[in-house]
């Protein structure tokens, strides 16, 4: 009987104290790299006849694409341009805000600048980030991609000689 009692008494006494439970502790997880989705990638048809006024003289064949792939706070351009003249020197590039055929002013600015690129056969590829994109504005562009188009500018032509409207990739 003694043997039950002082087992009866430190089973009471375990209780009363709250026992021995495992306190669980959660296991930190790594938050996930985003990655571009349609909600935040966009393109652009770039062509000499989209400039207001559109180009006309030899640099009227030159041609080609943008996409541009939001963050928070980065605008990413990723683009291609062929068929210009050997001679071309494209220098600049920016997204604008404007309507097709009318001109606007520059909104967000692609880092390209003079001498950063040289045309091969009249063609280049090439990627730019601006890191220091306002939130606000990529906010309005995602909102309303036709009210922007993406411009990049030639010596030649310094008001742009290629420019497409943005649109959901």
């Amino acid at each position: 009987m003694r043997v039950f009692s002082g087992i009866a008494a430190t089973a009471i006494l375990i209780a009363a104290c709250g026992g021995t439970a495992a306190v669980s502790t959660p296991t930190p997880t790594a938050s996930p790299t985003p990655v571009p989705t349609v909600a935040n990638t966009f393109k652009a048809d770039l062509k000499a006849a989209n400039e207001n006024p559109p180009i006309t003289d030899s640099e009227s064949t030159c041609s080609g694409t943008a996409t541009v792939t939001f963050t928070s706070t980065t605008a990413k351009f990723d683009v291609s341009i062929t068929g210009c003249p050997a001679t071309t020197a494209i220098n600049i590039g920016h997204i604008h805000e404007g309507a097709a055929g009318v001109n606007g002013a520059v909104k967000i600015d692609s880092t390209l600048k003079a001498g950063d690129i040289t045309l091969t056969g009249g063609s280049v590829t090439f990627s730019r980030t601006n890191s220091a994109a306002d939130p606000a504005l990529i906010t309005a562009i995602m909102a309303n991609p036709a009210g922007y188009y993406v411009n990049f500018h030639s010596t030649a032509h310094g008001g742009g000689v290629i420019r497409g409207q943005l649109s959901k990739a």
